[in-house]
């Protein structure tokens, strides 16, 4: 799919290419995160919940542009919050010359259009509120992620009207993957 991004900061409209992220793709979008994040990342609550859990592939996003460089990706996992399922949105990232142009934005509003289409209910992450509640994220109040996670950093997103009422309770691993 191609997508039309607002004009990047040397004045040019940019397209990019948005497709699923394959095998072949995952070093050169771990060298993004490495890039973009803090040295240490894997060590946060959230990557000990992904470890040996398969990605949710069809959500796992990667924009080119036309030179077929990489210019963002997002990637979900599956969680559980008591027993029920949960996307765990994250990481995205934006490479450093493509960020302003929108890009984190367009990943985070087409894996969520599919997240729903593929009948998923809620969506789970740890970030910023001010940046994440123009997607319509919220603070979660009772779900709690591993330590030391900072808990107005849990937000969620129902994408079913009221999948997170009553949902309360750890983030633990995925145990039907």
């Amino acid at each position: 799919m191609l997508a039309p991004c607002p004009i990047d900061s040397t004045g040019r409209l940019r397209v990019y290419k948005l497709e699923e992220e394959t095998e072949a793709d995952w070093w050169e979008v771990e060298a993004l995160y490495d890039l973009c994040f803090a040295p240490g990342r894997t060590a946060l609550s959230s990557y000990r919940l992904r470890d040996g859990v398969p990605t949710v592939a069809a959500l796992c996003l990667v924009l080119r542009d036309d030179d077929g460089t990489l210019a963002a990706a997002i990637r979900y996992w599956p969680v559980e919050v008591g027993d029920e399922d949960v996307l765990l949105l994250g990481p995205v990232a934006v490479h450093p010359t493509r960020q302003g142009e929108g890009l984190g934005g367009l990943l985070i509003n087409e894996s969520l259009a599919e997240a729903r289409r593929l009948g998923w209910e809620r969506v789970l992450l740890v970030g910023d509120a001010p940046y994440y509640s123009r997607f319509g994220f919220e603070k979660l109040e009772g779900v709690v992620m591993p330590p030391p996670t900072n808990p107005d950093r849990v937000l969620g997103l129902a994408l079913k009207h009221g999948a997170w009422d009553g949902i309360k309770g750890p983030v633990t691993k995925a145990t039907g993957v």
